[in-house]
């Protein structure tokens, strides 16, 4: 418990040996699935082997431990084995998520043998189906297993790495056991971001750290003492913010409307260090790709690049990915904190609003969590949770258009946080109220 704030950046890139001109534009609108580019063709740059970037979480855990781990490598990979092995229980949620993409699933035989029956039907959807239906995830024991004895560098050197480069490119894919050799995660100091009496601590360079960073810079400078005047507020910063995202991000020499596959858990221990990280494979089920060699469900990074060119985040080879990430880490006054969310571009409206309601308005992390959103991405509308008050709701229509709706299970209107807080020696966390898979638990300190 140093006081230091390091970052690690895992994101993707896209392979050295992409070709642009194989994503060409097909004039037929707007994407369908996370962000607003022009469609490609067929849809390559949103599913299938043509989608995969090279993908960074392996290095990036590997560079955590290699720094602060305490326990082995190989020991703190075996519950993971051991899951694997049993394979994940396909639940009435799992079920739920594998049904609402079955049909891109059914398309790569890998992705349907693994999710589906038949190659048509989730796992697990009849209404008498076995409770204890679980997925085959033995290959992707395999593949953890060679990554204890070999330890993180082995899935990006070797034997794993050539096996994975030779499924994607079997699939239509480029990227080559080259791009994984030469993959390495950035660690460095976290961007320091003043709020008020409070200070906070965001990833650098091409995540949302940078547009938190600008929305919490405009809220340091708006009056939100009551909701109806602090909802306006957010809507309009974080209206500002996106549009300064969306115009000057991209890999140029600087360092959404479906459900995503991304991962947020932020930790607390007895001595008050904190973690918060965000993992994704983009889209739900990423590529919809299965690399039969490993086991894994491959990503669809691609998607994250504008295929429009001539824009700071046009897609290109070798080429940094724009992430939507926001893991954060805050202190105000006695109380630490660690945020983070999944949800795309819904991620950096729910991170400032909750970082706004434990400082502005002295919220504990349950209070906070529970406590109703907006969310602005970029778009022309503000999306408000309906048990808002009508006075909160009138003030933000001054702004921009609203529309209001409930915050179910599914679909998401608004990102999934989960968070951890230490005031004093009390350590709290909290996750999305709403999600069924989200959960906060409390290991023995003793």
């Amino acid at each position: 418990d140093t006081g230091e704030a390091v970052a690690i950046n895992f994101g993707m890139r896209s392979p050295k040996a992409l070709k642009v001109e194989d994503y060409p534009l097909s004039g037929e609108g707007k994407a369908s699935d996370l962000f607003p580019w022009e469609r490609v063709v067929e849809d390559r740059n949103v599913e299938g082997a043509a989608a995969i970037a090279v993908p960074g979480t392996v290095d990036g855990i590997g560079q955590a431990h290699a720094r602060w781990g305490k326990m082995p490598w190989a020991e703190l990979l075996a519950p993971a084995i051991a899951h694997a092995r049993e394979g994940m229980l396909v639940d009435w949620y799992a079920a739920l998520l594998i049904a609402s993409s079955a049909r891109n699933l059914a398309k790569d035989p890998d992705a349907a043998a693994l999710f589906l029956d038949d190659g048509i039907w989730p796992k697990g959807s009849g209404w008498t189906a076995i409770p204890d239906n679980r997925l085959d995830q033995s290959a992707m024991a395999d593949t953890l297993e060679a990554l204890a004895r070999g330890g993180a560098r082995a899935f990006y050197e070797g034997d794993l790495a050539q096996a994975l480069a030779r499924d994607v490119q079997a699939k239509g894919g480029s990227l080559s056991a080259q791009d994984l050799a030469g993959y390495h995660a950035w660690m460095g100091p976290a961007q320091a971001v003043p709020y008020r009496d409070a200070l906070f601590h965001v990833m650098p360079g091409l995540t949302a750290g940078p547009t938190f960073a600008h929305v919490m810079q405009q809220l340091a400078e708006s009056d939100l003492s009551s909701p109806a005047q602090a909802f306006p507020a957010y809507a309009s910063a974080l209206k500002t913010a996106y549009a300064e995202r969306v115009s000057s991000m991209g890999d140029s020499g600087e360092v959404a409307k479906a459900p995503g596959c991304t991962t947020h858990f932020s930790i607390v221990d007895r001595a008050g260090n904190m973690v918060a990280n965000t993992q994704t494979l983009l889209s739900i089920f990423g590529s919809r790709v299965v690399s039969p060699s490993t086991g894994l469900l491959m990503n669809n990074g691609i998607m994250w690049f504008d295929p429009e060119q001539g824009k700071p985040n046009s897609l290109a080879p070798n080429k940094a990915c724009l992430m939507n990430v926001c893991p954060t880490l805050g202190q105000s006054g006695t109380r630490r904190f660690a945020l983070g969310a999944s949800g795309g571009r819904k991620i950096v409206s729910a991170v400032s609003q909750l970082a706004s309601f434990l400082t502005d308005r002295e919220m504990d992390i349950a209070t906070a969590f529970h406590a109703p959103r907006i969310d602005v991405s970029g778009g022309t509308t503000a999306v408000a949770d309906e048990t808002l008050p009508p006075e909160v709701l009138n003030a933000l229509s001054d702004v921009m258009p609203v529309q209001t709706t409930r915050r179910t299970v599914l679909p998401y209107a608004f990102a999934c946080p989960a968070g951890v807080m230490r005031d004093g020696e009390t350590n709290s966390g909290c996750t999305e109220i709403m999600s069924p898979w989200g959960d906060a638990v409390l290991e023995d300190q003793q």
